[in-house]
């Protein structure tokens, strides 16, 4: 998955998610409360917000979007069946009822989820919610055409996966029935304890049948939210929402909705956007960004100014940045030869290459250090701040490598401060003190992406990243090393090609659990069991940083998304 709404899709090795983090005592923003932006703490009602964004909101139709908790900007127009929980730090990381009257109540063995829909919802329009527009809206999702969404109903629904929506399959999908209005239930090909964490993705989102325009509908989605769209222009690259007046404060726990009006302005330069906020002047001071992070210079600069440095939002989600390795490939088919390298690491450089320790944690579990992903500490490979050379050549020898050896590192040449060039050379300086020669191969973006995430070209030894989908162990290390997810001819995320019996059963055992905090438990200790593998080397965690303008008041930032809430936000 990508980084937090820079967009949010999995692409396992970016962003949107783009990228991405999470904190060891996970902790929400330092300067959070409505107090840090002075005069009356008081949030109220009124006003308009800007949102300064570089990626433009496309695809604005709840079919096509990947987001997570419903996303940032979407969730103000699209509710969900459920949602994330909106308080800072570890607490947003709870799944709580958004549409429905709860979480859904599974089965025995949870391979059956009813929802019951609060009374009284509605749409823009001012007509009632139904369960068969959650129905249809989710059957849409399924069409060609707009694809792009979360896979994992077609995965899990029964008979759904070769389903290809309703405007070519007018009977739809057997698997979701809705006995009634306020009512709808799933069948699933098998259990999911999680199934209440898939019901925050927005093609969840009720969609009126009779007010759908297909691929135009993106234009103007019906809200089932506080706003409205009046403008979008440029594919997303001027939505303006304002209130919409049929939305209830009764029937929606979550969304403060305090300004009148959001003006969404993206395509822009990330450091114009730091510019603005940081000077906020006029709109610009009632002005966020979701999408664009302080670097490291940017953020020298912001921490030697007292006023900028109380406007800055610091928030973690969770995501991993991390070495693969392709053990079908020499040297790195010899664990010996892996176990080399994850101690020859010095994870002070590489935390400096990624911007210094306010911008990056170091890792040494693939898990997030936060407690939703069952995350359990440990080091299997103790490398020490500054990594264990002579550990390292002890491994080599054992493995045949007496003198060391070279092998090549694939990375991007994006500048993203992950995958790139900087952390590509703090490992070559590090792993050349333990006799390992490392030449680097940069690669575009795109040519970087598919060459990683193809069975036929996976290289040896590269780096790569990876956030989840919601805050659990489940969508963090099921497609990375679950072996029934290896895709020999598409996108493949399992780098390790670990294809491990005992693993795929824990899995399945930990899915089948509806008490979370149990199957939290259980992901941390699988973590720890396919570390010892040595199939990645965790590096760092990302943090985010980011500006938001002298007269925003009630900064949220949750664990689940690490980026400021703007259904919180309050400009006056």
């Amino acid at each position: 998955m990508r980084p937090p709404f820079l967009t949010t899709r999995r692409v396992a090795a970016v962003s949107v998610s783009l990228v991405l983090a999470a904190g060891a005592a996970a902790c929400g923003p330092e300067d959070n409360d409505a107090k840090s932006s002075g005069g009356d703490s008081t949030p109220h009602k009124g006003g308009t917000l800007t949102v300064l964004n570089s990626n433009p909101q496309q695809d604005f139709d709840p079919a096509r979007l990947y987001t997570s908790g419903g996303g940032n900007v979407p969730s103000l127009v699209f509710r969900t069946l459920t949602t994330r929980n909106r308080e800072n730090g570890a607490a947003g990381a709870k799944v709580v009822p958004d549409l429905a009257t709860d979480t859904g109540r599974p089965n025995k063995d949870a391979t059956v989820w009813t929802y019951t829909l609060k009374a009284g919802l509605k749409y823009e329009d001012g007509t009632a919610i139904t369960s068969a527009d959650i129905k249809y809206g989710i059957e849409r999702s399924f069409a060609p055409e707009l694809s792009g969404g979360a896979p994992y109903l077609r995965d899990w629904l029964v008979g759904a996966a070769d389903y290809q929506g309703p405007y070519k399959d007018k009977k739809g999908l057997a698997a979701i029935e809705t006995p009634d209005a306020r009512t709808i239930v799933f069948h699933l090909n098998k259990p999911e304890g999680e199934f209440p964490y898939l019901a925050t993705q927005t093609q969840f989102t009720p969609v009126p049948k009779a007010k759908d325009t297909g691929t135009k509908y993106e234009e103007h989605p019906v809200s089932s939210g506080p706003y409205k769209v009046v403008t979008n222009q440029n594919d997303g690259e001027h939505l303006v929402l304002e209130r919409n007046t049929y939305w209830s404060t009764s029937t929606d726990a979550e969304r403060k909705a305090y300004p009148d009006r959001i003006d969404v302005k993206s395509g822009l330069d990330s450091s114009v956007i730091n510019q603005r906020l940081s000077a906020s002047q006029s709109a610009d001071a009632a002005a966020v960004t979701t999408d664009t992070n302080l670097g490291p210079a940017e953020l020298a600069k912001v921490t030697g100014d007292k006023e900028l440095a109380s406007r800055v939002g610091t928030g973690h989600f969770g995501y991993t940045n991390y070495i693969g390795f392709n053990p079908t490939v020499k040297p790195f088919d010899d664990v010996k030869v892996r176990q080399a390298i994850s101690y020859a690491i010095d994870r002070s450089s590489v935390v400096n290459a990624a911007g210094g320790s306010a911008l990056a944690e170091a890792a040494t579990t693939f898990l997030p250090n936060q407690k939703s992903f069952g995350y359990e500490p440990y080091d299997l490979f103790p490398a020490g701040a500054t990594g264990n050379a002579a550990k390292a050549k002890e491994l080599l020898k054992q493995a045949g490598y007496p003198k060391g050896l070279t092998v090549t590192l694939t990375h991007s040449n994006a500048k993203d401060f992950e995958t790139s060039p900087e952390i590509a050379t703090a490992i070559q300086d590090a792993l050349k003190k333990a006799g390992i020669t490392v030449k680097l191969q940069g690669l575009e973006e795109n040519d970087y992406s598919d060459t990683i995430h193809s069975v036929k070209t996976e290289p040896g030894f590269f780096l790569a990243h990876w956030g989840a989908d919601w805050p659990s162990g489940g969508p963090f290390l099921a497609p990375i090393f679950d072996g029934r997810q290896i895709v020999k001819d598409g996108a493949n995320f399992n780098t390790g090609l670990l294809n491990d019996k005992s693993v795929n059963d824990e899995i399945d055992a930990i899915n089948k659990l509806t008490d979370l905090d149990a199957a939290a438990k259980r992901w941390g200790a699988l973590d720890k069991k396919i570390g010892e593998q040595a199939l990645t080397v965790p590096l760092f965690h990302p943090v985010y940083k980011r500006l938001y303008g002298k007269d925003i008041k009630n900064v949220v930032i949750s664990d689940w998304t690490g980026v400021l809430d703007i259904s919180q936000v309050a400009v006056k």
